[in-house]
């Protein structure tokens, strides 16, 4: 009878509890359906917006060739970002004192000024250096080459978007790092592991959980960021349709296609972004849909 009565109470403790919902929670549901209503039916009515010409341009050629673009430079940005931020980070938590500070040098510049200013300052670097030589020192031996000619605007918004991010990915795996318990460190300092192993089998596999989810964040952060590169004449998503409203003059037609692009875009990287988040998270107040059921081993009430 006490087990029973054990396990009765320990089945109701793992229930979800039901909240009750209040009058004002309804009213602000049906205030929220009829405004809603209300902007759908004003945005679907509005002749201004033309939505044949955005039905048009949707899947316009030129503008899948800037999204194809627009893809490219946030993948490759983020897989060199990340890279680099990685380095970064294991600089940033050396005991040397000058490797230190030089990564953090690194990152409160490239976190402290615009992205913007970046990615200009990186396309004119030959107003600075036209030339760059490569080559072994104190010898004769090396060649020089055109800054002007290498630094396209492909090139320049790949590296200043892939140096800018290396700076928050840094950030990032350094506080995934710092999740990492002291004792398990002291774990692996024990067993005589060098510095290096350390690193890949205990320190980066136990932040994983804290950094994944953030870089999440990141990549639709960089998606959205790239619409920056179109100042460089880069023909990404929102550059090729500025070119077409260009010779179109139908300006808030084709904002529409590319604002419609990277909300679908965004919206199918949330999805992933979501699944790793609830994969990966610590924390234990989300009350689990369907509760695993717990048996009693002993009458005192001990649970397996």
């Amino acid at each position: 009878m006490e087990r029973s009565k054990a396990m009765s109470g320990l089945d109701s403790a793992l229930k979800p509890r039901l909240k009750r919902r209040s009058t004002f929670e309804y009213v602000s549901w049906v205030v929220c359906i009829l405004v809603g209503i209300g902007v759908l039916s004003s945005v679907a009515t509005n002749p201004n917006f033309k939505w044949d010409v955005v039905a048009k341009y949707f899947t316009h050629e030129s503008i899948l060739r800037g999204l194809m673009l627009t893809i490219f430079l946030t993948v490759a940005s983020m897989a060199l970002g990340t890279f680099l931020g990685l380095g970064l980070a294991i600089m940033r938590a050396s005991t040397i004192k000058p490797i230190a500070a030089l990564a953090g040098v690194y990152i409160t510049i490239f976190r402290g000024t615009p992205v913007l200013v970046q990615l200009i300052f990186w396309f004119n670097l030959s107003a600075l250096y036209p030339n760059l030589s490569i080559g072994i020192p104190f010898t004769d031996i090396g060649t020089a080459i055109d800054t002007n000619a290498l630094m396209g605007p492909i090139t320049a918004a790949l590296i200043g978007l892939t140096l800018n991010e290396a700076a928050y990915m840094a950030e990032i795996i350094r506080g995934g790092f710092s999740s990492v318990g002291k004792g398990q460190i002291e774990a692996a300092d024990s067993l005589g592991m060098s510095g290096a192993m350390k690193m890949r089998k205990v320190i980066i596999p136990q932040a994983m959980p804290s950094i994944i989810p953030a870089t999440g964040n990141q990549v639709i952060g960089m998606f959205k960021g790239t619409s920056l590169v179109s100042v460089l004449g880069v023909a990404e998503l929102l550059q090729s349709a500025q070119l077409i409203y260009a010779r179109t003059y139908e300006t808030i037609p084709l904002l529409i296609v590319a604002s419609l692009w990277y909300l679908v875009m965004t919206m199918l990287l949330s999805y992933p972004q979501s699944k790793l988040e609830r994969k990966y998270s610590h924390t234990s107040a989300r009350v689990p849909r369907k509760a695993r059921k717990v048996t009693l081993t002993a009458p005192e009430g001990i649970a397996r």
